[in-house]
């Protein structure tokens, strides 16, 4: 029995109905902009927040059902599975991890500060300009 690698395989190209729903949800969160921008003095916060959070639900459902949105939705799905098999630092590990760090920007600026004053030193001696 061969085993199929579904990452590989071809997938079919959106329809019609794809990129009329990109349309409409292009269109829907472009009339959200212009309708805010023109009503926004008018209307109540509340009421433009409303309106605003529906009308985006609306456009991220259309945009879900095109074939883009369901590839979307799968690795959204796949990614909150991976991140639960994440081991997470400890606090400790944390603020031990923080700490070198903080030495070893602080060792190397030090380090950077005292090259470049020579540097300059030495420029400043080959070309005769004291600074």
């Amino acid at each position: 029995m061969m085993s199929v690698n579904t990452e590989h395989q071809q997938q079919p190209k959106g329809g019609a109905l794809d990129v009329v729903l990109w349309i409409l949800v292009v269109a829907l969160l472009c009339g959200l902009v212009v309708v805010n921008h023109f009503y926004g003095q008018d209307t109540s916060m509340l009421i433009r927040a409303v309106i605003g959070v529906a009308a985006f639900a609306i456009a991220i459902g259309l945009a879900a059902l095109t074939r883009k949105g369901k590839q979307a939705l799968a690795f959204a799905k796949e990614s909150r599975t991976e991140v639960r098999k994440v081991v997470w630092p400890t606090r400790q590990e944390t603020v031990h991890t923080t700490l070198i760090i903080m030495a070893a920007v602080a060792v190397m600026g030090l380090l950077l500060w005292a090259m470049d004053g020579i540097l300059v030193r030495v420029i400043g001696w080959f070309t005769g300009l004291e600074i």
